[in-house]
């Protein structure tokens, strides 16, 4: 089983694997987490801020295809 993660990181590097992307990620405790929010990073240009803690995503890698 993985380690949960503080959600403390200001900057994530996401991959095509995360998509759909929302906030917060699967793997951040929930205990002190805001309500999950997607996020359209593929039509803001691969980079996208969380409207409730400010953690800036950026899509790395190639794109999915057929979406």
């Amino acid at each position: 089983m993985a380690e949960l993660k503080e959600n403390r990181a200001n900057f994530i590097e996401v991959t095509a694997h995360d998509l759909p992307l929302h906030c917060p990620m699967p793997d951040m405790v929930k205990w002190n987490a805001h309500p999950r929010v997607f996020l359209p990073i593929q039509q803001q240009g691969g980079v996208s801020r969380c409207p409730y803690c400010g953690t800036e995503y950026k899509l790395t890698g190639p794109l999915p295809s057929g979406h």
